[in-house]
């Protein structure tokens, strides 16, 4: 199936598009709701948008070389953000649902988004394949 890489790649486009633009549109408000320095905020909100864009593009490239450095390139730019969220924000807790010790919910979905993430950076663009083949 040739094409299951686009369920990986469409969610961590989704997530991270729309976090990194409701960043960059609100730098005061998230500089002053995640407690960073203004210049950290607009770090963050260009690794996920560019991040995210990369992706889309290293999808997308009929070069396959450019293609695979794209999408791995785009990934890396996702996995500080994501480590940083963890251990921030929702390290402690599992479970995403929120609580009063977790307002922001646990890491579980940011777990998950990290190693979405990381396998991408491992596998580029080349599909899985199965041990026996």
């Amino acid at each position: 199936m040739p094409h299951t890489h686009w369920a990986l790649r469409a969610t961590l486009v989704s997530v991270f598009m729309y976090h990194g633009i409701q960043k960059l549109t609100h730098l005061e408000r998230m500089s002053e709701m995640l407690q960073l320095p203004l210049f950290i905020v607009l770090l963050v909100a260009l690794a996920e948008t560019v991040g995210g864009v990369l992706i889309v593009l290293g999808g997308f490239s009929k070069i396959s070389s450019v293609a695979d450095w794209l999408t791995r390139i785009g990934a890396t730019m996702i996995v500080p953000v994501m480590v940083g969220a963890i251990a921030m924000v929702h390290w402690g807790q599992w479970s995403f649902v929120a609580n009063p010790t977790h307002p922001m919910g646990g890491m579980e979905f940011q777990v998950v988004l990290l190693l979405v993430s990381i396998y991408f950076i491992v596998n580029g663009n080349k599909p899985h394949r199965r041990a026996h083949e």
